[in-house]
């Protein structure tokens, strides 16, 4: 082994690894999601880094702070007990990992794991654990070449600082401006791909009437593959009718594609003037719906609603972007928030010209991102100047202001995954196991949040980096696990791995929303007329072919 190596292995602290291999053993704790050897694997070995990570940092403030240090034979005695401790308690995490991610499976009706896989995820979380020091060790290297030259020209203590400054501009350059651009323009170009825009859109719907049909004033071939989706799919007329027993109207659809107007305000123009022309004013009910990132609407949520009021209701939306909701709210976080507003201003503001008595109840709604976007357009302009009749947000996201408001504002002793809001007259909440049926009688507006126990999207915390969020000082939900363990930064990364997979979560768990739990809450807040208890068990039976496959007969 050469000289240089020699000295990169001492240079190795022993400390930090038993830092590194505790925050490793801490990850195998269960977190909202449950995850399989690879994804564990993966989440060990950066834990562990950044344990390795922390334990440099600390060390370093140490000493810039002159503080004694240990050495000698107290340093070994206090390392072995240390050693010993901490390879004892990674030892039972990782024996018991498999019996708690079980436990979380079955809770969430997932398939139930036999062979824990434990030698595949620890060769993963090395193999991680050897990247990232890897990476870490170049930075270094970076940082010390730099200092030496700078050395030459000024003092070591403007040379240290100066190095760092150089190196992690450097780095931010290359990864903001460099890596991270051709990434997201490449995204962005294969998401528009796959809207199936103009040349490669299919053949017009045969009905004139329709949004992108032959009367329409939208483009067929710009309103994207999620538009054109949401305008043919849902139940019609005959499907409803055969449902309730009594006559019914083809549920009006108007979609707005990003590419049908250059700007938000023009879309919500011809979003106005498409309502206009579909006589959607006449009906009883309009939701304006805001979409997630690539402009879907889920259908587990529309039809449902159409059924209740008997295809007599209209709903519009407008897409702003053709990315997944998490890119979308990391990248196009304005334009998501300027097209639901411009859209809900624009139909609101003509709905306040008709007579109260003959224009339909107004409602809001969005799922996800969408809903993020919909409270966003939803302000106080809207609540108190001849205010809506009510929204329904499902899955908000947990940056979502109003949200967070709402949170705050819950009665003492109530749950934070579900807060009781004054008493229930103006706004409820619901999830997998509660409805919102309960509170007292509705007032003049009504307002639901649907949130999923374990949605890591809505309750993941940015401040779990050091302290632990408020739901983990809450007794466990039926679908948590009672052994989550806070710790500062590996708690943070678990939330963050589990929103990753909460798209792929069981229906009713995780991100994955679906019509069964949107059944009541939209009952609670469009109150449908004549619409008893039995209605809602037969739409909940006629509705349970699978997730996101709303009701229709197609």
């Amino acid at each position: 082994m050469g000289d240089a190596a020699v000295v990169g292995l001492k240079r190795i602290s022993i400390a930090g690894l038993l830092l590194g291999l505790l925050f490793f053993a801490v990850s195998l704790t269960p977190s909202l999601i449950p995850r399989g050897p690879l994804v564990q694997g993966v989440l060990g070995g950066l834990v562990m880094a950044l344990g390795y990570l922390t334990w440099w940092i600390l060390l370093l403030l140490w000493r810039v702070a002159a503080m004694p240090e240990l050495h000698g034979a107290a340093k070994r005695w206090l390392l072995s007990l240390l050693a010993i401790g901490t390879l004892s308690f990674f030892g039972w995490t990782l024996v018991s990992s498999l019996t708690w991610q079980n436990d979380l499976r079955v809770k969430m009706d997932m398939p139930f794991v036999d062979n824990p896989d434990l030698i595949f995820l620890m060769l993963v979380a090395l193999l991680t654990f050897a990247v990232c020091f890897a990476l870490g060790a170049l930075v270094g290297w970076l940082v010390r070449l730099v200092r030496s030259r700078l050395l030459r020209v000024m003092p070591e203590r403007r040379a240290n600082v100066l190095a760092l400054v150089v190196v992690g501009l450097a780095l931010f350059v290359v990864t903001r401006d460099g890596l991270y651009d051709q990434v997201v323009t490449g995204l962005d170009s294969s998401y528009e791909a796959a809207q199936e825009l103009f040349d490669t859109a299919p053949p017009p719907p045969e009905n004139p009437e329709l949004t992108g049909g032959a009367n329409s004033l939208i483009d067929w071939g710009a309103l994207g593959t999620p538009g054109r989706n949401f305008v043919l799919g849902g139940p019609d007329a005959e499907d409803i009718a055969a449902f309730t027993g009594n006559p019914a109207l083809d549920p009006i659809r108007v979609y707005v594609g990003r590419a049908n107007a250059k700007t938000a305000q023009e879309r919500a123009d011809l979003a106005l003037a498409e309502l206009i022309r579909t006589g959607a004013f006449e009906r009883k009910v309009l939701v304006v719906a805001s979409p997630t990132g690539t402009g879907w609407l889920d259908p587990g949520s529309h039809d449902p609603l159409e059924y209740m009021h008997g295809g007599n209701i209209a709903t519009v939306a407008a897409q702003y972007s053709y990315l997944q909701s998490p890119l979308a709210l990391i990248l196009e976080t304005d334009t998501g928030l300027d097209q639901a507003t411009a859209l809900l201003e624009t139909v609101h503001r003509y709905w306040q010209t008709l007579p109260a008595d003959a224009r339909p109840r107004l409602y809001v709604h969005g799922l996800s991102l969408g809903a993020w976007s919909s409270m966003y357009a939803t302000n106080l302009f809207r609540l108190v100047n001849d205010p809506i009749d009510g929204a329904f947000w499902a899955g908000p996201p947990f940056p979502s202001g109003f949200w967070r408001y709402v949170q705050n504002a819950r009665e003492d002793g109530s749950l934070w995954i579900l807060p009781q809001i004054g008493d229930g007259s103006f706004i409820r909440h619901a999830g997998h196991f509660d409805d919102a049926s309960a509170g007292a009688p509705w007032g003049d507006m009504r307002i639901v949040f649907l949130q999923y126990s374990s949605d890591p999207i809505v309750f993941y915390e940015p401040l779990s980096v050091w302290r632990a969020p408020p739901w983990m000082r809450d007794p466990p939900a039926p679908d948590a696990s009672a052994h989550m363990t806070f710790m500062p930064i590996v708690t943070q990364f678990q939330l963050a791995l589990d929103m990753a997979l909460s798209f792929g979560a069981p229906p009713g768990h995780g991100h994955a929303y679906y019509a069964q739990d949107y059944i009541v809450p939209w009952v609670q807040v469009s109150a449908p007329e004549d619409w008893s208890e039995d209605d809602t068990a037969r739409l909940k039976a006629h509705c349970d072919n699978g997730f996101q496959n709303g009701c229709s007969n197609d």
